[in-house]
């Protein structure tokens, strides 16, 4: 059930945004045979998608455990949970970062007992990092929040919205392309 009027003086979803452009409708199929040109993209519509990601992220974030810990330092837990134990240059290629820089990441993990070094049964003189069960248990509540209070806001949308929403799911999973190139 809605928390929103579906009354039909008040639609589901806008004709107009607030300049009062009509939304792009998206392409009926999407991947490379279907490529669109980029020039008919609206800009101010990939604006609006950045924006809304960006806010949509904050507000999860701020909403759960693990604030203490940048942003860096939660992708390095959960690479090393999906990974297993890794040598901290081959977590920096995963996270594509330098290795200096993973160092320092790293470091403030194994202090707070989030991750343990551990040495490589395969070399004797490198160490691994493993995520410990602290970290495993600090993911597990982050995902649990973050996702609950997703959730929560999904179920306030009107039934059309929900279904809108679900659709787009396979769009937005095609835009995390894996090896895309990193333009920060």
């Amino acid at each position: 059930m809605s928390t929103r009027d579906e009354t039909p003086d008040a639609p589901d979803l806008p004709a107009e945004d607030a300049a009062g452009a009509s939304p792009q409708q998206p392409p009926e199929e999407h991947g490379p045979a279907a490529a669109v040109d980029p020039a008919l993209i609206d800009p101010a519509a990939v604006v609006r998608l950045r924006l809304v990601i960006a806010r949509l992220y904050r507000q999860l974030a701020q909403a759960s455990t693990g604030q203490e810990f940048t942003f860096a330092q939660q992708s390095a837990l959960a690479r090393i949970e999906q990974h297993g134990p890794l040598r901290l240059g081959e977590l920096a290629a995963l996270e594509r970062v330098a290795a200096p820089s993973m160092t320092r990441t790293v470091g403030p993990l194994v202090a707070a007992g989030l991750v343990s070094k551990v040495p490589d049964p395969h070399d004797g003189r490198s160490t691994l990092v493993e995520l410990s069960p602290a970290g495993a248990d600090l993911l597990a509540t982050i995902r649990q929040e973050r996702s609950e209070l997703l959730a929560g806001r999904a179920a306030a949308l009107t039934a059309h919205e929900q279904a809108v929403l679900l659709a787009a799911l396979p769009v937005l999973e095609h835009l995390l392309v894996d090896g895309a190139p990193d333009s920060r």
